[in-house]
């Protein structure tokens, strides 16, 4: 068959890398990379680290306000769609590349298969709420990666296609292993930490980045911390904080943004985390690292009741008592799969449908 993959952001390539290695084993696929994430070091670096072929098609539409930027991916995703003629277009998690592929493949009258699908934090603020609701009820195809976005889905009355394939980045977490454990120590003794006695830190969410109160609050509780934390800045977190004329304390190490791998090693090491990325809180449960989330709510609440992951928004009070918090029992059981979810996705391609 062939397949158009859509991607544009950072945690797409990483889900993107895991399902085109199972799609290239028997299809066709073609890669449209919309340009959403066009930094170095939150684009390409992940392709060549992930091994990922170089995309078919690249848009480069950059950032901007949502409407216009998701309006430039339309019009370009539909004239590739209508000139490729795909089998099935594969769109992945919430973002406007999520949604502009779903509406210009649907518009179109072609199958599209989300994975991440059924995810939901029941906040209508967020931009990625209201891009992966649509997307899912567009999608003839819902991959969910949990029975929880399973249920979720069909709550909302979509009952056929939905199939719980377990999460491609779980995948991914398990075949990294032996090069995050490589990785280790040159990393380490280039940053001068020690295993267990550093806090790694990243931010990226509008609820903190454009909220000059929220960032202030984050800081005052990270620059009350002893602990060294690393931070890896989004380039929109920089520029939100130069304006905030937020000050951070010498313990606080305002970072580059890291490749996939230096990550995941810097995670798979440190003493606890703290995040408003959903796939970060992801691979802190996978790498068994407690993580403290600053934000109200979660798509991931498995991490929670597992308790594994702390909600604690941005107050102050509530982070530094997260962080020293006693690491908690092993889970139970893993409920992202067996790691075998982007050969159960492409599997259940062939099959037809549900």
């Amino acid at each position: 068959m062939r397949m158009i993959s859509i991607v544009g952001a950072r945690p797409q390539f990483v889900k993107l890398a895991a399902v085109s290695r199972a799609l290239r084993e028997r299809d066709e696929e073609i890669i449209l990379h919309t340009g959403q994430h066009y930094d170095y070091r939150m684009s390409a670096q992940f392709f060549d680290e992930l091994a990922i072929p170089t995309p078919d098609y690249h848009l480069e539409v950059g950032s901007g306000l949502h409407g216009a930027q998701t309006a430039r991916m339309l019009e370009a995703i539909e004239a590739i769609l209508m000139k490729e003629q795909p089998d099935w277009v594969i769109v992945f998690g919430d973002t406007n590349s999520t949604l502009a592929g779903a509406l210009a493949a649907a518009k179109l009258h072609i199958p599209i298969a989300h994975i991440e699908a059924g995810l939901r934090s029941f906040n209508h603020t967020m931009p990625e709420e209201i891009n992966r609701i649509i997307t899912d009820h567009l999608s003839e195809r819902l991959f969910c990666p949990t029975e929880t976005a399973c249920k979720q889905a069909n709550a909302e009355g979509i009952t056929h296609g939905v199939e719980m394939v377990g999460d491609v980045m779980y995948d991914m977490v398990l075949q990294a292993r032996a090069q995050i454990e490589a990785r280790r120590q040159p990393l380490q003794r280039s940053l001068h930490v020690s295993p267990q006695e550093y806090l790694l830190a990243t931010i990226h969410r509008p609820v903190n980045t454009d909220d000059p109160v929220a960032m202030r609050n984050i800081a005052q509780a990270f620059n009350a911390l002893a602990m060294p934390i690393l931070f890896p800045l989004h380039p929109r977190t920089r520029s939100r904080m130069e304006g905030y004329g937020i000050r951070w304390g010498s313990h606080v190490r305002l970072m580059e943004p890291l490749g996939y791998l230096d990550m995941l090693t810097l995670q798979q090491h440190a003493y606890r985390i703290l995040t408003d990325s959903g796939g970060v809180q992801k691979e802190a449960f996978f790498l068994g690292v407690p993580c403290v989330t600053l934000r109200a709510e979660t798509e991931w609440m498995e991490t929670v009741e597992a308790g594994w992951n702390v909600l604690v928004g941005s107050h102050p009070h509530a982070i530094i008592a997260a962080v020293a918090q006693a690491e908690p029992k092993p889970p139970l059981h893993n409920p992202y799969g067996e790691g075998d979810a982007a050969k159960r996705i492409v599997r259940s391609l062939h099959l037809g449908k549900l």
